[in-house]
């Protein structure tokens, strides 16, 4: 999907391959802080952005693919491909992408003559791919097809199941990889479809896997995507797992704590693909990282963050950016999917209170005038298997504040969600993104040499509980943060300036319009799919909107 904004600056520069952009980088420095105050400078680095243009043919291979995720989503991307509408009780329905923000979210683009703001697409802000064109594969301990893997799941309405099933019914997952030891006891009903042998045989297979779907299907880039069951935590030991050499040892060795998601991982990584863990396990240890940074591939996680976590980090950043004090955190939720089924064995449910626990860490941190260094909100996370309410998860969360002199405030919330249907909208947004990033280079004016993305793509945490960055980079739980960090990140690779709020137009009274600006260089994209737009004869584009773009 090419990107049809075009934008007029001296500064932006087109090719058939790629968008060039000058770029000034303005960040803050502390130089000193204390009881006398604080000293800072403002600082600016001049760099070049370089995005690549060309959007490649995009495979998805899902580790669980048979789960209610995987058939969810497949079923999504067949039914958005087609465009398929049904009956239900309240009327027709027509598929969309509701819950993703790269196909149903919008970003701020800038204001009109009139002064209006201009929203457009996030997909058009960029060149993305476009989930029409994505080829599904992967692998399940369960042998049945996707299509019965959706009758299953009893997530879709049944109209429009019946519509996209003959299609799914035949996708047949290829054999996953069965450790009982990592999830729960419970699940070995449905695990007739393993890979038998060693660990490092298992590696070699799924290699194997990973290199006939490229061959067969023709994709030009492939994310590897773990949406199975929660394993427990491994464990991480000198000698075993914490370098990329004792990584590779212990494999061959057969080493019992060597996941199965690790090893996922490790193939996905030797193939360079983009590898992104969808479930709370520690599948990261410390020597997957190092092998990532190794092969220089790109690798995202840990953990689906959807409903209930999502909305914990947009509270408590709203209390504690309040100046409000929340001193309990009580998360209850329950489900019936086989999701909820695999947490209710103790190990499995360990890492997902882990991974739900976190959330808050850095919104605390970052108000040392309610919380001592050793303060922390109470938090207690409960979750609960119920089969009845299968993928209708109920989340009850309870919220007690300190607030001023004294007083209480307590915040009650009860959210019903349909688990998958807010699940699988992440995971199409978790590898359009990290496809995005694949192609995106950046160096300072001064240096000749471009480089890529840090192998750990921080930039996806806003669909992670607990988002994994690089060493010596600091954890943002804060949702606002994290969207505006991948909003103003897109907009810098286009040569725009990040969305400040600012607004001082309409708060003084000042034409900015009639600032001084150097001439504006008249760029063409070439090679777009644009549509709904004009070509205009000076060799600029007006997109369907009738918005002209001059930066």
């Amino acid at each position: 999907m090419a990107s049809s904004l075009n934008v007029e600056s001296p500064n932006v520069h087109y090719s058939d391959k790629h968008i060039e952009v000058d770029y000034q980088y303005q960040t803050t420095s502390v130089l000193a802080e204390g009881p006398a105050g604080y000293t800072v400078r403002p600082e600016t680095t001049k760099l070049s952005i370089r995005t690549d243009r060309d959007v490649p043919k995009m495979g998805l291979m899902l580790a669980g693919w048979g789960g209610n995720n995987g058939s969810t989503l497949t079923a999504a991307l067949e039914a958005n491909k087609r465009g398929l509408e049904w009956r239900t009780r309240t009327g027709m329905q027509k598929a969309n992408w509701f819950g993703s923000i790269t196909q149903a979210s919008t970003v701020l683009l800038g204001t009109d003559a009139n002064g209006h703001d201009v929203h457009i697409p996030m997909n058009k802000l960029v060149p993305m791919v476009n989930p029409d064109d994505i080829v599904v594969d992967g692998w399940d301990i369960s042998s049945m097809n996707i299509g019965d893997a959706m009758v299953r799941a009893k997530v879709l309405e049944v109209p429009l199941q019946d519509q996209v099933y003959k299609k799914l019914s035949q996708l047949k997952p290829r054999p996953s990889i069965y450790d009982p030891d990592f999830i729960a006891a419970n699940q070995a009903d449905r695990a007739d479809n393993t890979i038998p042998g060693t660990r490092y045989q298992q590696y070699q297979q799924i290699v194997k896997d990973i290199q006939d779907f490229k061959k067969s299907s023709g994709v030009e880039k492939v994310v590897v995507l773990w949406t199975a069951n929660t394993e427990r935590f491994s464990e991480v030991q000198k000698g075993l797992n914490t370098t990329m050499a004792e990584l590779e040892k212990s494999l061959k060795e057969n080493k019992s704590e060597i996941s199965p998601s690790t090893i996922f991982a490790m193939a996905a990584i030797a193939e360079g693909c983009i590898y992104i863990n969808g479930s709370p396990q520690n599948t990261f240890v410390p020597g997957v990282i190092e092998l990532a940074e190794h092969h220089g591939a790109f690798i995202a996680g840990d953990d689906f963050k959807s409903g209930q976590t999502k909305l914990k980090s947009v509270l408590v950043d709203f209390l504690v950016s309040a100046g409000i004090k929340p001193v309990s955190i009580v998360s209850y939720n329950h489900l019936g999917n086989n999701d909820g089924r695999n947490l209710s064995a103790p190990q499995q449910f360990r890492s997902k209170e882990i991974s739900k626990s976190n959330v808050v860490d850095d919104m605390v941190a970052s108000n040392n005038i309610l919380y001592k260094p050793e303060e922390h909100p109470d938090h207690c996370v409960v979750i609960k298997y119920v089969p009845y309410v299968g993928d209708s998860k109920r989340a009850m969360d309870e919220y007690t504040s300190q607030i001023m002199l004294g007083g209480h405030n307590t915040l009650v919330i009860h959210n019903t969600c349909e688990d998958s249907l807010l699940a699988s909208p992440l995971i199409l947004d978790l590898a359009i993104l990290g496809e995005f990033c694949s192609r995106v280079q950046i160096k300072k004016k001064s240096d000749t040499e471009y480089l890529p993305f840090r192998s750990v793509l921080s930039i996806l945490s806003y669909l992670c509980k607990a988002p994994l960055v690089p060493q010596g980079t600091p954890v943002v739980n804060s949702l606002f943060r994290q969207r505006t960090a991948i909003e103003n990140i897109m907009r810098a690779c286009v040569g725009l300036p990040p969305v400040s709020h600012m607004s001082l137009e309409h708060r003084f009274n000042l034409n900015v319009s009639s600032v001084e600006q150097p001439p504006a260089k008249k760029s063409k994209v070439a090679n777009s799919s644009v549509t709904n737009g004009t070509h205009n004869s000076n060799g600029t584009y007006t997109n369907g909107n009738g918005v002209h773009v001059d930066c």
